[in-house]
């Protein structure tokens, strides 16, 4: 199936017979290199809302890159926790891998001390150096009694989500997406080998090296950090020669949410010398689509009545924009017997039509419903572009009520606790290629 959306591969760079996993996506003149915090897995990432989009906004002036340190992810397991100098090694061996020759080292959390280090060390091979929610210090954090009776706990608690909460904040107040986060810490890594890892990185101290960096560098930090205390994002740029320090008043410690158009403006234009206008940014997004059709719509309106029929199209789309404001979507308009919507999350938007089927089914009205994710273009107040015309091609196969997907959605929203029944391979009149359809289900 050819779609304008797919999950980047991921593949292996060697790294002293380790095997260290990638992802790359876009093929911009730049090479950003993302270097992870301490939970990282770069295919099952893609499933927290806002990550998948955020790469792929870097990706249009980039080919970014993003890679788990050994130990974690779908990288090789190791005993005990790497030091400093072998994630550096990593990362060297990944732009090695790809033909690297000098890349954007993008440092996040824990993995801003090890890029200032490298860009020290390389700084043939690093352009520029971007750092979010970093600190140069671990222990001035928390005290060592706070952090000695913390770990035990944290520890417990792995694969909960525990942890993750309280660097996303407020985005993880669905049981659907922390049943996600509480998977991510576990395929990031197991609780004695997290353990080790936070014991190593609580000797992280690189604050000697600071004024040895000698590359454009760019510190990022949000005010409200709960993860990471502003002072430390404070305290790093503060050291480092010639730096550019950015606070933003609000924001969680995930970079990928919150006011993300500024915090890629800000990163887009350190790199390149300019930033895309607000025009440009939201012209083209990536979305869930979701079209609905009223079943045999004409026989039902003759058989009802004009009044009656009006009664029951209003209740129909009252209907449709209290389901649609519920899972966080944006009813773009309705069609006289259906709507079309988006969504910036496909597990909400298949929820979404699932319960909107049902609630319309109550009342005389069975509808089916067709989904597909992918680039959307913003024409004012309406929506165009070939995952619009996907989502339309993918409800007209689907069955009274009956919600069908694309298989782009199945693949990303694997682990959310929905249900997949095949439904065949078609042609979609217009479309490239054969689809495959699901039918969805709770």
């Amino acid at each position: 199936m050819t779609t304008d959306f797919a999950l980047p591969e991921t593949h292996y760079a060697i790294s002293d017979d380790v095997s260290i996993a990638y992802q790359m996506m876009g093929d911009g003149p730049v090479d950003i290199i993302l270097v992870p915090g301490v939970v990282s897995h770069v295919e099952f990432l893609h499933e927290l809302p806002g990550y998948t989009g955020f790469l792929r906004r870097l990706s249009r002036f980039a080919r970014v890159v993003t890679f788990d340190k050994r130990g974690q992810g779908l990288s090789d397991r190791m005993s005990g926790a790497p030091s400093l100098e072998q994630r550096m090694d990593d990362v060297r061996a990944v732009m090695d891998e790809i033909g690297s020759q000098r890349a954007v080292l993008l440092g996040f959390s824990e993995g801003c001390p090890m890029s200032a280090l490298f860009a020290a060390t390389y700084p043939e091979r690093v352009s520029h150096l971007v750092l979010i929610g970093g600190f140069a210090c671990a222990a001035d954090r928390v005290a060592q009694d706070i952090w000695d009776a913390n770990l035990p706990r944290i520890i417990k608690h792995w694969g909960t989500g525990e942890l993750l909460k309280v660097a996303l904040g407020s985005q993880v107040a669905g049981d659907d997406l922390l049943a996600r986060v509480a998977k991510l810490e576990r395929l990031s890594s197991s609780p004695g080998a997290f353990k080790e890892i936070m014991l190593l990185n609580r000797q992280i101290d690189v604050r000697p090296i600071l004024p040895t960096v000698r590359v454009p560098t760019l510190v990022l930090h949000r005010a409200t950090d709960a993860q990471m205390p502003v002072r430390l994002g404070r305290d790093l740029a503060s050291k480092i020669p010639g730096v550019k320090y950015i606070e933003y008043p609000d924001g969680n410690h995930a970079f990928w949410t919150g006011d993300v158009d500024t915090t890629l403006g800000d990163i887009e234009e350190f790199v390149t010398g300019h930033r895309e206008t607000p025009q440009d940014e939201f012209e083209r997004v990536l979305a869930t689509v979701l079209f609905t059709d009223i079943v045999d719509s004409t026989r039902r309106a003759v058989a009802s009545g004009d009044h009656t029929w009006r009664q029951l199209l209003d209740r129909h789309d009252e209907l449709a924009k209290e389901t649609i404001e519920k899972h966080r979507g944006v009813l773009v308009k309705t069609t006289g017997d259906g709507i079309l919507a988006t969504f910036d999350g496909p597990g909400r938007a298949v929820r979404c039509a699932l319960m909107f089927g049902a609630a319309s089914q109550k009342i005389g009205l069975p509808v089916r419903a067709g989904l597909h994710t992918g680039e959307i273009e913003i024409r004012g107040k309406d929506i165009g572009g070939v995952a619009v015309h996907a989502a339309a091609r993918v409800m007209a196969q689907s069955q009274a009520s009956e919600v069908l997907v694309s298989r782009v959605i199945t693949d990303l929203v694997a682990g959310a606790g929905l249900k997949f029944a095949e439904r065949g391979s078609h042609e979609l009149k217009g479309l490239p290629g054969r689809w495959d359809l699901f039918a969805a289900s709770i």
